[in-house]
């Protein structure tokens, strides 16, 4: 772990009270996540962050049109959570609360929890126990989320995504650059969903061709996005069922990028894919892995929120992987025939990237 993370998770950090408080806290961890979310979503703490001097609860009621009784029992719960302070009955929003109005990262995290993983995360035991997204049965009958995506409802569809490419756009400026440090004149996009990567590599670059590789329903939603799009005719799709090890990579990339592709895979399945992608490199080719691992973040925030993600992987996408400890994906990416060469860490939403080549 880095110096941050060791110091902070080696020592117990809370005394008894403050320790039997934060307990209580996760006992009841639904219940203020739902508050939270609605003293937002209702526009309250809005209203609270507006007023310097505060409102009092009848001015709450009469600004929001809720019922006396829903504005007093949110306030309340409000008030002993934390998120809002009340001095003379009036209330006014506290740091927390500021926090969630105003951090994009967690309206993300907590509009993906609302509409993505909340039903399903009361069948977690039996996903632990089974090795099987449970949860996903709240939305459909899949073996993965991914082959569900298309068909989603609306709202889970869209914080899904949302989701997705705020933890992975916001380090594409400086992925780029690593990236074509190296020159590549074609690449392939492993897992690249809509084709937003390729679409940032086709700007990048006025010479690159991309190719985005990933299941033949994604790759359909791929050409619906991009077209019409500057540089779209460099990028081409490449149908295949990744989990299928007979399935090889196609051949002849300079370079083959995986944003946030093996976190959704097992360890035998990373090692597995990655010995298909060696298999398809010459020896002056580079794998470029840009991953979250939890192990490398600067501070224990972004460590918290990556081990509670990996709890998605559990019981709504697939059953068996996660946020990964860099040690274990080296090992993987290792047990499949590469070798990491270098790392460079701290891009922006925490990610690292992995470079990798044929260890000849």
């Amino acid at each position: 772990m880095f110096p941050a993370l060791e110091k902070r998770y080696t020592k117990d950090p809370y005394k008894a009270f403050d320790a039997q408080r934060r307990a209580h806290e996760i006992a009841f961890a639904p219940v203020m996540f739902q508050v939270a979310r609605l003293m937002k979503e209702l526009g309250i703490f809005q209203l609270l962050c507006d007023a310097k001097e505060g409102l009092t609860m009848d001015e709450v009621v009469e600004k929001t049109n809720l019922s006396r009784y829903a504005v007093q029992v949110l306030l309340e719960s409000s008030l002993t959570a934390g998120t809002v302070l009340c001095a003379d009955d009036r209330y006014v929003l506290s740091k927390v609360g500021w926090f969630l109005l105003t951090d994009p990262l967690i309206a993300v995290n907590m509009q993906f929890m609302h509409e993505v993983e909340y039903l399903g995360l009361h069948r977690m035991e039996e996903a632990l126990l089974n090795g099987k997204p449970e949860g996903l049965n709240v939305f459909g009958s899949w073996k993965t989320i991914y082959e569900g995506l298309s068909s989603l409802p609306e709202d889970a569809q869209k914080s899904w995504f949302a989701f997705d490419h705020y933890y992975s756009d916001n380090s594409f400026d400086e992925a780029l650059e690593i990236v074509f440090s190296y020159h590549p004149a074609t690449l392939l996009d492993v897992g690249g969903n809509t084709g937003r990567w390729a679409l940032r590599c086709v700007d990048y670059n006025n010479n690159v061709r991309a190719t985005v590789m990933d299941l033949p329903q994604q790759i359909e939603m791929m050409r619906t996005n991009i077209a019409g799009k500057t540089g779209a005719d460099r990028i081409f799709g490449h149908g295949a069922n990744l989990l299928d090890t007979n399935v090889p990579f196609p051949k002849g990339f300079d370079a083959i990028w995986m944003s946030q592709f093996l976190d959704c895979f097992s360890e035998a399945e990373v090692a597995g894919i990655v010995k298909r992608a060696a298999e398809s490199m010459d020896r002056d080719a580079r794998l470029f892995v840009m991953e979250t691992l939890w192990d490398r973040q600067p501070n224990d925030i972004a460590a918290f929120c990556l081990t509670h993600i990996s709890l998605y992987f559990s019981v709504m996408a697939n059953g068996n992987s996660k946020m990964y400890h860099s040690d274990d994906m080296i090992r993987c990416i290792e047990a499949g025939g590469l070798k990491v060469e270098k790392i460079h860490d701290g891009l922006r939403s925490g990610h690292s990237i992995l470079i990798c080549k044929k260890d000849i």
